[in-house]
């Protein structure tokens, strides 16, 4: 008997020390780096981290409660009320309201909003439509709608980045944002003390930092997945995170449709998914992945440079100028479209992406949204290109996509991953449904 209680506590004494490292500390800085513009939309990694919208998506991409409790829909989804939670205030200490809940809305999207009418009524936030909106709650939980405080309790118009989210800005300096715990957030304290978020760093620069633990959370992007899995490092991915796609200008030299056919069937998918992503990514004819819509295999994601060259007939065209948002493999699959589309007799010019009205842009897209139509929904509104309201009706669905691909002024290319390689000190480190890190939840496992 005595044999198996000193066994017993032995067990115990090694159990616990193993609990004790993995229990969540609070404390420490986390110290990430980011290649691009922190507060940029979509995408930013600061944004999600001060900001909440009215809605957010779960790890599944399923629509849950955030600023608001609950919503409803009446009119045929022309008319959205949306109940804000009550107690929630702003960094600054300002109360949340519907009337600057509606102000702040407003400010994100200005003049290309998803509503024509936004009303604050009682605690309530208050969406009306000439057409109807079956997936709103998807849409604002979107980066776009992301709530900041523009007007204060005084009636004032308020500037900064003041949020209602788990961390707030304490200053930038030195090419370094830090942000602070929010102490009173409406979701509860952080783990980590503070975020110090390294802006423009190179992908060399932020893997290196990695190595010798100058970082805890830098990019992983799919060209990169391979390498990073070579040198064993600490990955979170979600797949299909973002649509790879060439979009189209419409005017110019490129308003004719059969010019447009011609450019989507010039382009060779498989050596931009073989070749420049390192198979990290997946060929996808159609706006949605495979996984999301089930259809996308009808329609055609084949080179065809002889259909190309037929739809482009005897038509000459000027100079097409061409640009690709973000740099590294951005850079080289536009290069490497460029040359499928001079083998179809397109006189291709590359222009820096600062060049405005291009005729071609290579871009990647955010696909977010656990339902298909949302997720359709958002990447055109991304585009430029929202489209009429489509519910969960697959041929609804189908008729939708297939209208826009036929346009040929988007044409859809890859759906590929976005990942972060992870450092050995930090734990409990998810990404939310948009493909963002969950920086509040995660925990260093050093803090005091």
């Amino acid at each position: 008997m005595l044999r198996r209680f000193a066994i017993s506590c032995a067990l115990i004494a090694l159990v616990l020390p193993a609990a004790a490292r993995t229990r969540p500390h609070y404390g420490g800085t986390l110290r990430v780096e980011t290649e691009g513009d922190p507060w940029q939309r979509p995408g930013g990694l600061a944004r999600r981290m001060v900001f909440d919208g009215l809605t957010a998506l779960d790890a599944r991409g399923a629509v849950r409660p955030a600023l608001a409790v609950e919503w409803n829909s009446d009119n045929n989804d022309h008319r959205w009320q949306f109940r804000l939670r009550q107690e929630v205030h702003f960094h600054d200490g300002t109360l949340l309201t519907s009337v600057n809940a509606v102000a702040a809305l407003q400010a994100a999207c200005a003049s290309a909003c998803p509503w024509s009418q936004l009303r604050a009524v009682g605690a309530s936030v208050v969406f009306v439509s000439d057409a109807p909106m079956p997936n709103l709650p998807a849409l604002l939980a979107g980066d776009e709608f992301l709530l900041a405080l523009t007007i204060g309790a005084d009636g004032k118009t308020v500037g900064g980045s003041i949020g209602t989210g788990p961390f707030q800005v304490a200053g930038f300096a030195n090419a370094v944002l830090t942000l602070t715990a929010n102490e009173a957030c409406w979701q509860g304290r952080p783990f980590a003390d503070s975020i110090e978020l390294h802006v423009h760093r190179t992908l060399r620069d932020q893997w290196l930092d990695l190595s010798v633990g100058r970082a805890d959370v830098v990019e992983a992007p799919a060209e990169l997945l391979r390498q990073a899995q070579q040198q064993r490092l600490n990955v979170v991915m979600q797949p299909d995170a973002e649509l790879l796609a060439l979009q189209v200008n419409d005017a110019g030299p490129l308003q004719n449709p059969m010019l447009r056919a011609a450019i989507a069937a010039a382009v060779d998918r498989s050596a931009l998914e073989n070749v420049i992503f390192q198979k990290q990514g997946e060929i996808s004819s159609g706006l949605l992945p495979q996984a999301l819509s089930g259809y996308t295999f009808l329609f055609p994601a084949e080179q065809d440079l002889s259909r190309a060259q037929a739809l482009r007939g005897g038509l000459s065209t000027p100079p097409v100028t061409m640009s690709a948002e973000g740099g590294g493999a951005m850079q080289l699959a536009a290069q490497r479209i460029a040359l499928d589309l001079r083998a179809a007799g397109f006189n291709v010019q590359m222009v820096a992406a600062s060049v405005q009205h291009t005729n071609l842009t290579l871009r990647r897209l955010p696909l977010t949204g656990g339902a298909p139509a949302a997720a359709l929904d958002a990447v055109l509104r991304a585009a430029g290109q929202p489209m009429a309201a489509v519910g969960d009706d697959p041929a609804a669905l189908y008729k939708a996509e297939r209208e826009t691909i036929d346009r040929h002024t988007l044409i859809p290319l890859l759906a590929l991953p976005r990942a972060y390689a992870v450092g050995a000190r930090v734990r409990d480190l998810y990404l939310r449904g948009d493909a963002t890190p969950d920086l509040a939840d995660a925990s260093l496992e050093d803090a005091p």
